[in-house]
């Protein structure tokens, strides 16, 4: 599911209309989803292209 709510961020949907379109999904879940994204993306780790 949280690649749903990543898609439908990037496409440009707000928080409020997701819960609409995806009625078991509560806006601390949409909330949730973005927190989780970004702390993967703390701990990834970038290497140099050689």
């Amino acid at each position: 599911m949280l690649s749903v709510i990543l898609d439908n961020l990037a496409e440009g949907l707000k928080p409020e209309e997701i819960v609409v379109e995806y009625p078991p999904l509560k806006l601390e879940d949409v909330k949730a989803a973005i927190a989780y994204a970004a702390a993967l993306m703390r701990e990834e780790e970038l290497l140099p292209l050689r």
